[in-house]
């Protein structure tokens, strides 16, 4: 294999995902880490390790000159991202190139076309997809999108171009709302992506989340490796996670995976990547946005298929054909993860502290992806992720048993977490029924008790 060394431009779980395939194909590991990440297990699995600086993002994580510094001092091949951060920054990746280093993922100029909403709308239009309806480029103003949202018919949708995260994103149900909404969200694009470019599309109502897997390599060949259903959201942002999704027919599988895979080789895409839609209840699907990383959810993939997506990353990476054919991708079992928050419950509201205790549950088709241990500080420089909670299962039904129950056994001190909203959703008789459209929380979380 060509590369030999590999910096992680990452933190947390992620950085320990990678570490551990990263020894399983005896490639060396370069961990950076700001101050606040002294302690982090990641820091100390990696084979070597470099501070960053401040833990303010910007001085660590998202300091590209820093970040390339320590590359070229460590003598590495290559820089894998991970997820968030400088995972989709084509900029950081064109730097990593002109480095000499091989950035894991695809190229530079795909990842910059796909970064912007707007840009992948137009793109995923000519190759194909189908799209929720709306405007494909940025409105002018405020009046045009109070034009275009007469045109298509509220509810509609307000979205930042540059966004993710659901940051800069609004349902929006009149004109009076939509007014104000628009500078608001405008402002928090700008704030957080240096870009207040929004647009328009009409909002499906009660849908479902639902994603394509996607490897390609740079020979033309693409696989698509099933669908995750991660509807059960807050904010926007996702809490549970399955494959496959217990609400798709086969042949809505089998197209959206080949139209996936369609788009992805219509415009030159190598490497992971992940296509979500918008699932209406008649099966209808619609090209929402694309992920040019790995996934947080990405295990749950793994658990099914049996493949190592870190590794086929890598392998990619280093010019290598897929070794299987569509044919070869198994789907077996059922698979749900959970992500584990230091968060209040009852508010969402980010809750950082120490860890005093942490006592895991062990057993059958547990897996467990973990950012900390116990004494573990959850800094509130950083996403509060704990952990994620991966199970499988035979059947969905048998996996929903398991994750109660693990659930269940999962002691987090110290801090206020998430469990108890798990505990409410895995416990819910439509989650059960497979009711998992994206209003699941606000429809049926009504008041969690801790």
């Amino acid at each position: 294999m060509m590369i030999q060394k590999i910096l992680i431009a990452n933190r947390g779980e992620i950085a320990r995902r990678i570490i551990r395939t990263c020894k399983k194909l005896n490639i060396q590991t370069v961990a950076i880490y700001s101050e606040a990440d002294a302690d982090a297990p990641f820091v100390s699995e990696a084979d070597e390790a470099y501070l960053l600086g401040a833990p303010q993002v910007q001085q660590s994580y998202l300091n590209v000159q820093k970040i390339l510094e320590i590359a070229s001092l460590a003598k590495v091949d290559a820089v894998h991202p991970g997820y968030g951060f400088l995972s989709e920054n084509a900029d950081f990746a064109r730097s990593c190139q002109s480095a000499g280093l091989i950035f894991i993922g695809p190229s530079p100029d795909v990842m910059q076309q796909m970064g912007s909403k707007v840009e992948a709308r137009k793109t995923m239009e000519q190759a194909g997809l189908p799209l929720v309806p709306g405007l494909s480029r940025p409105l002018i103003d405020v009046d045009e999108a109070v034009q275009v949202a007469k045109q298509i018919g509220y509810p509609i949708m307000l979205k930042a171009s540059a966004g993710g995260g659901g940051i800069g994103m609004q349902s929006v149900d009149n004109e009076a709302e939509l007014i104000k909404a628009f500078e608001g969200n405008q402002k928090r694009a700008q704030m957080f992506f240096g870009n207040g470019d929004m647009f328009i599309e009409k909002r499906i109502l009660q849908p479902r989340h639902i994603e394509i897997q996607i490897l390609a390599d740079t020979f033309g060949n693409a696989v698509y490796l099933w669908e995750r259903e991660c509807s059960v959201q807050r904010r926007h942002q996702k809490v549970v996670e399955e494959a496959p999704s217990s609400f798709l027919s086969e042949e809505t599988r089998r197209k959206m995976g080949e139209a996936a895979v369609k788009a992805v080789q219509a415009i030159g895409y190598y490497n992971a990547g992940t296509l979500e839609f918008l699932v209406d209840h008649e099966q209808n699907f619609y090209f929402l946005e694309m992920n040019t990383r790995l996934q947080v959810e990405h295990p749950v993939t793994e658990e099914i298929t049996g493949l190592d997506l870190v590794e086929q990353q890598i392998r990619i990476a280093c010019g290598e054909k897929l070794s299987f054919t569509q044919n070869d991708v198994k789907l077996e079992g059922h698979a749900i993860e959970v992500r584990v928050y230091a968060e209040d419950p009852k508010t969402f509201y980010p809750a950082p502290g120490k860890i005093t205790d942490l006592q895991l549950p062990n057993g059958e088709g547990i897996r467990h992806e973990l950012a900390v241990h116990n004494q573990s500080v959850v800094s509130h420089f950083y996403d509060p992720m704990i952990a994620k909670l991966v199970i499988k299962g035979e059947t969905r039904n048998e996996a929903i048993e398991r994750l109660k129950e693990a659930l269940a056994h999962y002691k987090v001190q110290g801090i206020k977490s998430n469990i108890p909203l798990l505990e409410e959703i895995a416990a819910h008789e439509a989650f059960k029924n497979g009711d998992t459209t994206t209003d699941f929380i606000d429809k049926y979380i009504k008041k969690i008790t801790v």
